[in-house]
């Protein structure tokens, strides 16, 4: 289904930026800790805060998890909101490029949404005179849908935007 053909507000692109089961690892990891530091009081308090210290870190984890999701009309990027008609081009960074965007190359003035558990970067420029910022750098998993899916052509059909940049 084109964009022109798509019910308004219809949902082209959706995804989730969860942490990878390391990260939930090292969080298990730091609440089972919290056993030794209050086992001195006793172990019955060091487990009681082991359970308290996990669930409170994986509500705050799932909390700031954020979400991607560009429909017809805009593009939601964690609590960031932009119509599509201020988008400009849509490209996507892999491997040493995507560091170099992250690094080397990023503006102080661009919206982030970055994990470091994820290593592909899109850069979507942004094309509004009256916004100072210049492009979103947002991490992602499928890098090439989300580009196609900020395309002006059809969902699903890779264009030489996605390609990653040669700069």
């Amino acid at each position: 289904m084109s964009e022109a053909s798509a019910p308004p507000d219809a949902v082209l692109y959706d995804e989730r930026l969860w942490p990878t089961p390391f990260v939930w690892l090292i969080i298990a990891g730091v609440a089972g800790a919290s056993i030794l530091v209050f086992a001195p009081i006793s172990i019955l308090t060091g487990i009681i805060a082991c359970i308290v210290i996990f669930f409170v870190l994986v509500v705050l984890l799932i909390l700031s998890t954020p979400r991607i999701t560009v429909t017809t009309t805009s593009l939601s990027v964690g609590r960031a909101h932009i119509d599509r008609e201020f988008l400009g081009p849509a490209r996507a960074y892999m491997k040493h490029e995507a560091t170099r965007e992250r690094g080397p190359r990023l503006n102080g003035l661009a919206y982030l949404c970055l994990r470091g558990w994820i290593d592909p970067v899109v850069r979507i420029e942004i094309e509004d005179e009256d916004d100072p910022t210049p492009y979103w750098l947002v991490s992602t998993r499928r890098p090439i849908e989300l580009v196609n899916a900020l395309s002006p052509e059809k969902p699903g059909h890779e264009n030489s935007r996605a390609q990653q940049n040669p700069d």
